[in-house]
């Protein structure tokens, strides 16, 4: 089974769309994340210099597996000459 018919069987499940839905926020903030960092032409090695910390920690913040503070998002933000956006809707 490829993951489309997979993932469109379980999105008929309501908990399993409610869980997806909820993951939407962090999956944009790192799908841009990754996508300045790669506008930049800058490595992972090199955002975390720019930023303070290790090349471990920006790999973490990249595959969604790390909660980051927002003042840690503002200084990834800085180091990408980006700006952070928060809104609710």
């Amino acid at each position: 089974m490829k993951w489309e018919e997979f993932k469109n069987k379980l999105m008929k499940e309501p908990a399993f769309c409610q869980a997806y839905d909820d993951l939407e926020p962090e999956y944009q903030l790192v799908k841009s994340i990754i996508e300045q960092r790669k506008l930049k032409g800058i490595s992972q090695a090199e955002l975390a210099r720019k930023v303070g910390t290790r090349q471990s920690a920006i790999a973490r913040l990249e595959s969604g597996t790390y909660n980051p503070s927002l003042r840690f998002l503002k200084k990834v933000a800085r180091a990408l000459d980006a700006k952070i956006e928060i809104k609710l809707k």
